[in-house]
């Protein structure tokens, strides 16, 4: 399966694009459509979206942002699937106030929980999008990764401070209000009456290596993303990814 994403970003989006995409492929197969409809809440500028759109899909991109929803409109027109792409303005709490419930067949819910009031209730919503049999794929940032991050960059204080807050935050000037670890986001997707399915560690080693190494050595960013691959099932590594990608799943298994 091929990334859709530019060669340096894929280091962000390579394992859960791939992670995705399967899901995608097993949904179509057990409904035996052409086509699913997909929601994709906080989805921006289409960074998801229009990769999913061009595997023929209709994708719904909910985002507060009209300057996002502008921008997704221009990507996917370039990318030639603005038919299949619609961007209405919007957020996770009054997700229905936009949007038809129990409407999809996948929903993606991307850097969201970190930015809402009540995380719970943020997966319930995106949970009650969900047909009878559907798909929930979950995002959000990893308080390990900010920890270590953190740590190596010498700022040993703040390392501590992110570890022992409830919400994960380093101090006053973090621009992540809220992170989890994968217990709790799994334990969201359970509470909201999904199976939990896989477990990914997104960007393990990615945010920890030099650009510099990356851009200029040869065969380093294959070897990089061979390397996230390897490692993002592993749960040894969970703990340190900067995110976390959860894969919720309906009771009902496909072609039950």
């Amino acid at each position: 399966m091929s990334d859709p994403m530019r060669p340096r970003a894929s280091l962000r989006t390579a394992v859960v694009w791939e992670v995705l995409q399967d899901a995608l492929d097993q949904r179509l197969k057990a409904t035996g459509r052409d086509s699913l409809d997909v929601l994709d809440t906080g989805g921006g500028s289409g960074n998801f979206a229009v990769p999913v759109a061009r595997l023929g899909h209709r994708v719904t991109v909910v985002d507060p942002s009209p300057n996002a929803l502008f921008a997704l409109e221009r990507r996917a027109a370039e990318a030639g699937v603005a038919d299949r792409v619609r961007g209405v303005q919007g957020d996770a709490h009054g997700l229905f106030d936009v949007v038809e419930r129990g409407g999809y067949d996948v929903v993606l819910c991307h850097g969201v929980l970190e930015y809402v009031d009540d995380p719970a209730e943020g997966v319930r919503n995106a949970v009650a999008a969900l047909r009878s049999e559907g798909v929930l794929s979950l995002l959000a940032a990893g308080l390990g990764g900010a920890v270590l991050a953190r740590a190596l960059a010498g700022h040993f204080k703040e390392a501590k401070q992110a570890l022992e807050s409830p919400d994960g935050r380093w101090g006053s000037g973090d621009p992540v209000p809220r992170r989890f670890t994968a217990e709790q986001l799994t334990a969201l997707v359970a509470g909201a009456g999904l199976r939990v399915g896989a477990v990914h560690g997104v960007r393990v080693f990615a945010d920890l290596v030099p650009g510099v190494l990356v851009d200029t050595e040869p065969g380093a960013l294959d070897a990089l993303l061979k390397l996230e691959a390897a490692a993002a099932e592993l749960p040894a590594f969970h703990s340190v990814a900067t995110q976390l990608h959860v894969l919720g799943e309906t009771a009902v298994s496909p072609g039950a």
